[in-house]
């Protein structure tokens, strides 16, 4: 198996394009990598879901196969969002699953998210992963593939704990991806009047990118709220473990605003708590979070990250700029797009103008993420470069867990490596445009002088 293609095994997942990088062949092998995994690790059985891409049928089929050879079993849980698997691990008791999922990625791409005994797989495990099947290291054995349907009990979990304090109207887009199988039910059962956009899966995605990250991905919630007397619209990407927020009047609720108002929510239950957050979020981030009395902590992005992070500080809650949010408050710990629009529902159904509490979440100037393209393993040598060598007059604190983040008095500036694509990630945000203009003109200025030839726009 030398033929399977190194690139597809990423820091977080293993993701590449259908029938090129990733066939079912490489699928069936990393199936025999992850099947011999769990049973040196004494896992038995391993739960595989898969999202609503037109190769997610064939993939996952390839991947229970090669699981089964080494002599573990296959739950088969079918077509659901990304966070139905997770909670399948916990709900059929395996502490272990794979999502077949492209996430929000081009309908030609596929990939696997991957948790065993409890652990989200990342870094190195993945390397080792990508090692086993290369080398054809696998255990024998024949394991049993079964089906289960675990949606209803998922269901049955949020409803019987999330209340709204009055009922409410919405729109939801669920952009053709898997979350349209079971979020217009989830909100209808917790009391909502629901307008459905894009809700019928579609592995093509013939409305939209299913990426609420992206603004003209939310285009169509913004008609639908202007058109209709629905208070509030909700997104979710293709496997739907990220959410998007958009207001009454169209603005949308980045995720690191949404944390502020989970944080406060939380943190009435649980004071004194820790709250953590990705390097791309606002500063805003950390002065709610002690506002409210709690414990800020920034950590590196990605959800494996996070999640290994959440665990080992038993924190309540977590979320990172992209969307993903994570509850361990009344919930697991795991990202899920679904859970955290319910939990919004229920916190802001206690205003009778829902967008009330949302409007006034503190803000500030910002841009969006950035993306400087480079060559193949370029970023993260210039970011290490920029970490020993970087000047950032007048910045009061770097900091370098995650590429370089330079506080200022006024603002703040984020250069780090994507672990995903070749890129350097840039965001910015001041409390004016005049700041905002000269932290981006110190980040250009330091990357430039630690990489000769660099251009910065």
């Amino acid at each position: 198996m030398s033929s399977i293609a190194p690139e597809i095994f990423k820091a977080y997942d293993i993701r590449g394009i259908v029938g090129k990088s990733l066939t079912t062949a490489t699928a069936e092998a990393i199936g025999r990598s992850l099947g011999t995994e769990a049973r040196r690790k004494n896992i038995r059985t391993i739960v595989v879901g898969r999202d609503g891409r037109l190769s997610g049928p064939s993939l996952a089929a390839a991947l229970a196969r090669g699981i089964a050879a080494t002599g573990t079993d296959v739950i088969d849980i079918g077509c659901v969002p990304t966070p139905v698997s997770y909670f399948a691990a916990h709900e059929l008791g395996t502490q272990s699953c794979v999502s077949v999922t492209g996430s929000h990625n081009p309908p030609d791409y596929n990939g696997f998210k991957m948790v065993l005994g409890g652990q989200t797989l990342h870094g190195a495990m993945i390397q080792e992963l990508y090692r086993r099947a290369a080398s054809a290291d696998f255990l024998r054995g024949h394991g049993k593939i079964r089906k289960a349907n675990v949606g209803q009990a998922y269901l049955e979990r949020i409803v019987s704990d999330v209340k709204l304090t009055r009922p409410m109207k919405i729109v939801v887009d669920c952009g053709n991806g898997v979350a349209g199988k079971l979020a217009p039910e989830l909100f209808r059962r917790m009391g909502c009047e629901v307008i459905e956009l894009f809700c019928e899966i579609d592995g093509n995605f013939p409305n939209h990118h299913p990426d609420p990250s992206k603004p003209e991905n939310l285009a169509d919630v913004q008609h639908a709220l202007r058109e209709t007397d629905a208070e509030l619209g909700l997104a979710f990407d293709g496997d739907g473990d990220r959410l998007g927020v958009v207001t009454k009047d169209g603005e949308i609720i980045y995720p690191d605003r949404q944390l502020m108002l989970f944080a406060a929510d939380v943190l009435s239950r649980n004071p004194g708590a820790t709250i953590i957050y990705d390097v791309k979020c606002s500063r805003w981030v950390a002065e709610s979070v002690r506002h409210q009395g709690g414990q800020p902590l920034m950590w590196n992005t990605g959800h494996a990250l996070i999640k290994t992070k959440l665990k080992e500080t038993g924190a309540p809650l977590a979320g990172e700029m992209s969307g993903h949010m994570f509850f361990q408050e009344r919930w697991f710990g795991f990202d899920d797009g679904l859970y955290a629009g319910a939990r919004l529902l229920e916190i802001v159904s206690r205003w009778s103008d829902a967008n009330w509490p949302l409007k006034n979440l503190p803000n500030a100037i910002s841009t969006p993420e950035l993306n400087l393209k480079m060559q193949e393993g370029e970023p993260h040598r210039l970011i290490a470069r920029l970490q020993r060598e970087g000047k950032f007059p007048g910045a009061r604190e770097l900091i370098t867990i995650d590429g370089v983040r330079a506080e200022y008095a006024d603002g703040f500036g984020l250069a780090r490596a994507s672990n995903t694509t070749p890129v350097i990630v840039l965001r910015f945000e001041a409390d004016n445009a005049k700041a905002l203009a000269r932290i981006q003109a110190a980040f250009k200025t330091a990357l430039e002088s630690v990489w000769p030839g660099l251009t910065v726009t």
